[in-house]
């Protein structure tokens, strides 16, 4: 009975004409105390079930989104000659980097609703505000925020950065910046006919500090006490050499 109804279940719902298949270069990204980057290639192809719609235009977008954290962003303002906060807005989930690379510029193969139900874009990567809004306008506030991640290339759009060859196979390109943090890099791929989607295909980058990093991190996380001896231990240490090191260029 149950299979029965999982059949039938399974013809009811629309087939699919198109279906995204992908890879990636490397999904592992080692974080050493050399690391200045990394460059990640996101290939893959575009599956059909059926002749390809002549007439519909196509376009593939891929996000590549780092672990999400709360932000507090804050304005100053000159008060009696001091530059104090005086207002500031929470963002309770703000991708810690977000990258968009699309065959071509997202107003021309992207709807806005299925912008908004998706979340692609830029903009609308961040969740939630958190807690309440004390201030009448909130959005000079999260285009700070999305200015100054932009330089220092946390935040990135390339809307040509997608290329695709015989409307089946296509590749992205991304660049990472040296200043990432550790976690899961969630990697998304849109294949869209005339702004709508198709077909979605997810996958992840797993970064992680390894080496002498990996232990430190740990060490910090899970014994903190030994930790901050360790720090002290080390500024005592150099402070001493420093000392020493002077004394002797002197004589």
């Amino acid at each position: 009975m149950i299979r029965a109804l999982i059949i039938l279940l399974a013809l009811a719902l629309p087939a699919r004409a198109e279906e995204v298949v992908a890879g990636l270069s490397h999904d592992n990204i080692g974080i050493t105390a050399s690391f200045n980057g990394s460059e990640i290639l996101i290939y893959g192809a575009i599956k059909r079930f059926e002749p390809e719609p002549a007439s519909d235009r196509m376009g593939i977008i891929v996000t590549l989104e780092g672990p999400p954290g709360s932000v507090t962003i804050r304005r100053k303002s000159r008060q009696m000659g001091i530059w104090v906060n005086t207002d500031s807005v929470g963002v309770a989930a703000a991708p810690s980097y977000y990258a968009v690379a699309s065959s071509a510029p997202l107003a021309e193969i992207l709807d806005p609703n299925v912008d908004v139900s998706q979340r692609i874009s830029i903009p609308l990567a961040m969740r939630s505000f958190a807690g309440p809004i004390e201030v009448a306008d909130a959005r000079p506030f999260t285009e700070a925020l999305l200015r100054i991640r932009q330089e220092e290339g946390l935040y990135h759009l390339d809307e040509a950065a997608v290329t695709i060859l015989e409307n089946t196979l296509f590749r992205a390109d991304f660049t990472l910046p040296a200043n990432l943090i550790e976690g899961d890099y969630k990697t998304r791929i849109f294949l869209l006919r005339d702004g709508q989607l198709v077909d979605q295909y997810r996958t992840a980058i797993y970064v992680r500090k390894v080496g002498l990093e990996r232990w430190l991190y740990t060490l910090s996380r899970d014994h903190a006490a030994i930790y901050g001896a360790l720090s002290l231990a080390l500024a005592v240490f150099a402070g001493w050499a420093a000392a020493a090191v002077f004394r002797l260029i002197r004589t």
